[in-house]
């Protein structure tokens, strides 16, 4: 059995091939009638213009009301003008003037809420009118209808597709060359139509395309800053995660410690005691062990991670020699520290460090040779932060960031709960104000007084 009898019997009861142009060709009538014939006098009334658009946007609040409807009037403009045409021309008839304008024009408006059986309005009466409103001009299209069929594809084709535009275009030519083979035997019209309704149609559906393309833009370009925004707040969120494990960790696994050397500082500790060490110890151990696979699973592997796993987290005690390293970059920075200094939570410390880094690494790529100051004030109920920078001065253009320092800094400040400003200032520059709520530490209990009676 050769192969071609082994497909054709393995190929299913009724089935049969499709030649691909007879899927195009199915296709291309399957789109005609979706765009011509599918409920062709559907109501679909033209929407006013926005009042926020580029150019009603700019008008007097007293115009733009009326601006909105422009699309209308210009319409209806030529409505109007279909009927100038046929009565400028016309025999002075009843008739004429009917036939020859007034169902354009009505074919005309109907195009503001009907547009597709407009279009078709303005075709099946186009030898009608040409019949009925005399001889002595170009054939099958009278000098009314001629202007009428070529607005109302020109509107038509602004209100729908390009597909539909070419089908109207399609359309037209057939009736036009049927009328001009089977109709009228000389002076067709029906090559003008045909070619300033291809220019018109091109023209109106270069404008749609090159609209409908620019809100789609928009709307991927805000797609994808929502999503650059929720990315840099997850990759922020994981390293502020990173940092505070060592926080934790640390603390955990002095708890940890603690907890098992504890029984043996007491002589003949109680089983209960000893008992409540062990679980404590457990439970430190436990929560070390959970609080990594947590972060395993949260955290994004990077060189700096890998290259430096149990490095040491800065605090602001290193503040000097981030400022140093910052005026060896070409920026010129200051320190003013007021209040009076005190160990803060690690967690506030690493986090006040990283607000300062990022700021002045702000300050370095937005403002080269600019002057900046950090003030730390130590303050009753927190810490306060302040970074600011002068205008650039200097030859190098600034370098163009993606505005993640200030989200990150702004995550940073809401979980410690916290709040933070960030804006241009008066001269140019720009100023991060940050305030960080630190309990007030509890008073260590003075030694009670001993009397002679206590000693005795």
């Amino acid at each position: 059995m050769t192969e071609t009898q082994t497909q054709t019997q393995t190929m299913p009861t009724g089935a049969k091939s499709r030649s691909p142009e007879y899927r195009l060709a199915a296709g291309a009538l399957s789109g005609l009638r979706q765009d011509l014939f599918k409920d062709p006098f559907a109501y679909r009334p033209l929407p006013p213009w926005s009042p926020d658009g580029p150019l009603v946007g700019r008008l007097p609040e007293r115009v733009r009301r009326y601006a909105v409807w422009t699309p209308h009037a210009v319409v209806v403009g030529a409505a109007l003008f279909t009927l100038m045409i046929a009565l400028a021309i016309g025999e002075d008839s009843d008739i004429y003037l009917a036939l020859s304008g007034l169902i354009p024009a009505v074919a005309v408006v109907m195009t503001l809420l009907r547009p597709v059986g407009a279009w078709w309005i303005s075709l099946v009466s186009t030898p009608f009118v040409a019949v009925l409103g005399g001889d002595g001009f170009g054939a099958p299209w009278a000098p009314a209808g001629f202007f009428a069929h070529l607005v109302v594809m020109t509107v038509v084709a602004a209100r729908t597709r390009p597909r539909t535009a070419a089908w109207m275009w399609a359309c037209t030519a057939a009736f036009g060359f049927f009328a001009s083979v089977f109709w009228y035997s000389m002076d067709s019209d029906t090559a003008p139509m045909l070619v300033v309704s291809a220019l018109a149609l091109l023209v109106t559906t270069s404008v749609h395309i090159r609209r409908e393309a620019k809100v789609e833009m928009t709307a991927q370009r805000q797609v994808t800053a929502v999503e650059r925004d929720k990315r840099t707040l997850l990759e922020e969120r994981t390293n502020i995660a990173r940092e505070l494990h060592d926080v934790v960790a640390h603390h955990m696994s002095v708890v940890a410690i603690q907890a098992e050397a504890a029984p043996y500082r007491v002589e003949n500790p109680p089983p209960e005691l000893e008992q409540a060490f062990v679980t404590i110890r457990e439970n430190a151990v436990a929560a070390l062990t959970e609080l990594r696979r947590v972060l395993g699973v949260v955290r994004v592997e990077s060189a700096e991670w890998s290259a430096a796993p149990d490095a040491p987290q800065p605090t602001l005690a290193d503040l000097g020699r981030l400022l140093e390293n910052v005026r060896e970059a070409g920026l010129r920075v200051g320190q003013t520290v007021t209040g009076a200094v005190r160990d803060l939570p690690q967690g506030v410390e690493l986090s006040a460090y990283r607000i300062v880094q990022e700021a002045l690494s702000n300050a370095l790529r937005h403002a080269p040779g600019a002057e900046a100051r950090v003030e730390v004030s130590y303050v009753l109920g927190g810490l306060g932060l302040r970074i600011v920078n002068g205008p650039p001065t200097g030859l190098v253009k600034p370098s163009p960031g993606a505005g993640h320092g200030i989200t990150g800094m702004r995550e940073r400040i809401a979980m410690l709960s916290g709040e933070m400003t960030a804006g241009p200032t008066a001269d140019g520059g720009y100023e991060v104000a940050a305030f960080v709520p630190v309990a007030a530490p509890e008073p260590k209990p003075e030694p009670e007084a001993t009397t002679e009676t206590d000693r005795s």
